[in-house]
Parts: C-alpha cells; sequence; structure tokens
C-alpha cells in the first residue's frame, strides 16, 4: 500500500506542470524554476543552484525521455508541502540517460525528509514503469489529466 503523503498522484497534485524552453540542462532548468509555482519559502534562485548541484554529481535522467531532478537536501519543511513540478521540454536535452535517450519530460521532486524523498521516488518509479503512463504522458496532459493519469497507474 502507497503512503498517501507519499503518492506521485498526490505529490504531482500539490505541484505544477510547466513547459520548459531551453537547448540545455542550465536553460531547462532556470526556465522551470522562473514558470513553476514553487512552494513558499522557496526561491527559484536557490533551487536552480541545487538542482545544478545535483545533476553535476550524477545525471538523474533514468531513461525513457524522463529524468527526476531533485536537490541533494530537503528545501521543504514540511511533508505536506512536498510536491512534484512535472516539466514538459519544448527542445529535449541530451542528460547522459542509460538508454542514450534524450530527456523531453522531467519530474522535479521537493521533498521534506530523506525518507519522503525515498518513498516519493519509490511511488514515481512505479508509475514511470506503466506502459500507459509512459505512452499517454507523451501527448503532454494537464494538470488535472495528470493527476487522474498518475493516480490510476498507482
Amino acid at each position: 500500500m502507497i503512503d498517501v503523503n507519499c503518492s506521485a498522484g498526490e505529490l504531482i497534485a500539490k505541484g505544477d506542470v510547466v513547459f520548459a524552453d531551453g537547448n540545455s540542462v542550465e536553460e531547462v532548468f532556470s526556465s522551470i524554476v522562473k514558470s513553476a509555482n514553487l512552494p513558499s519559502g522557496i526561491s527559484s534562485d536557490v533551487l536552480l543552484k541545487e538542482l545544478l548541484d545535483r545533476e553535476n554529481v550524477l545525471t538523474t535522467a533514468i531513461g525513457k525521455g524522463f529524468a527526476i531532478p531533485h536537490p541533494r537536501r530537503p528545501m521543504v519543511k514540511s511533508e505536506d508541502d512536498s510536491c512534484i513540478i512535472v516539466a514538459y521540454l519544448k527542445n529535449p536535452v541530451e542528460m547522459d540517460a542509460p538508454d542514450h535517450k534524450k530527456v523531453n519530460v522531467m519530474f522535479i521532486l521537493l521533498s521534506a525528509s530523506s525518507k519522503h524523498h525515498i518513498k516519493s521516488l519509490a511511488s514515481l518509479a512505479e508509475i514511470i514503469k506503466n506502459e500507459r503512463f509512459i505512452k499517454l504522458i507523451q501527448d503532454k496532459p494537464d494538470l488535472n489529466e495528470l493527476v487522474r493519469l498518475a493516480k490510476s497507474c498507482e
């Protein structure tokens, strides 16, 4: 049973869906943090730095055109503020994915603790491996459609 506080569908519902411009990881991250509705207390400049710092350690690309960028440390104050921001990239970017595919969808995971982060990643991994989800996300559904899709795949 999925912990409802760590459910990918619930975290996406608390997040945002954005369309990101850019031809490099840095440009895409910059576009995302400027256009996304961020949880209170998170500065777009600080989040950009944290995402870039994490990406410099090891790619967050997981294959199938997906990446799960996230800060190396918790940035939200409580589990209630945890969320997933989904970014559809206007121009796919190279991120050294294991399958060598360029990334065209990012799931920016913002968690309140390491434990919550791991549980949230597990929930997100479940929906990302679902073939129906993989197929339908290519149509770039809006937030409401995406939440319904994610919850139906959990």
